[in-house]
């Protein structure tokens, strides 16, 4: 039996989004004030799940919400991740604004792990996001390791520390360098805003992603820092093995954190 009083909160506040063969079940927003350096921002928060097509087959869409909130209690959703947007400012209607696709990693943003760069990243695309006055953060969460997973990713760990880089580590476990897909972000961030955005990133194949979507890209930010003797390796891996954008003219600063990391000096 569902709760007729929940129903009433949430049916308006529970949006499919179609992308392809699946459905992303929208859930927002929900005002979320957060410690940014000190200060109180308060961002919009949005999550989803994501379920086939055929799962809601037969299903009216004013039934939807209905449906999924019957289910919630046999999903065992604390068995899984589900992943989530974080927005600020008027982000449908301003002129530009700034996106990050944030891949989850729970080393770097939850322990602040020196290995890599992750925490950084989100947390400076948060940052610049609030500085601009509109944006979002995307924080997907089938993305850990470059989509193999925590537990696949402490044994790439292992592997790195005897001397694999990351992709070596990737492939060895018998996984691809990169199979992280950023098919249902895009369907979101669609429904959430359809004029131009700045996305923010180092990373080709997110830049691709987004152009063969069909999403009104107006540019891409680029994203460097926090080079360390721990991550020093794993930069260059991303700059040289895996593609990532060193450098573009006019980058200024940013231009000589990926100098660093070409040239092998840490801070």
């Amino acid at each position: 039996m569902i709760n007729e009083q929940a129903l009433a909160v949430l049916k308006d506040k529970i949006q499919p989004v179609y992308t392809k063969d699946q459905v992303q079940f929208l859930v927002g927003p929900v005002k979320l004030p957060v410690n940014l350096d000190g200060q109180t921002v308060t961002f919009q928060w949005y999550n989803w799940l994501t379920l086939g097509k055929h799962e809601i087959e037969g299903i009216r869409e004013d039934e939807m919400a209905a449906h999924i909130i019957a289910k919630l209690p046999t999903m065992s959703l604390a068995e899984g991740q589900q992943s989530s947007v974080l927005v600020y400012g008027d982000f449908e209607h301003a002129e530009d604004a700034l996106i990050r696709m944030h891949s989850i990693c729970h080393t770097g943003d939850i322990f602040g792990s020196k290995r890599c760069d992750c925490g950084y990243q989100l947390h400076q695309s948060m940052r610049m996001i609030v500085e601009r006055g509109a944006g979002a953060v995307f924080y997907l969460a089938n993305h850990e390791g470059r989509g193999i997973g925590l537990f696949s990713k402490s044994m790439a760990y292992l592997l790195q520390e005897e001397g694999m880089d990351t992709v070596e580590a990737n492939l060895a476990l018998g996984f691809a360098d990169d199979s992280r897909n950023y098919d249902a972000a895009i369907g979101v961030l669609a429904h959430l805003r359809q004029r131009p955005v700045t996305l923010i990133t180092n990373n080709p194949k997110k830049l691709a992603a987004m152009k063969e979507s069909g999403m009104n890209l107006s540019g891409r930010v680029p994203l460097w820092g926090d080079v360390s003797e721990f991550n020093l390796k794993y930069l260059q891996t991303k700059v040289q093995r895996s593609g990532h954008l060193a450098s573009q003219e006019g980058e200024g600063r940013q231009l000589s954190v990926a100098e660093l990391i070409l040239e092998d000096h840490v801070s």
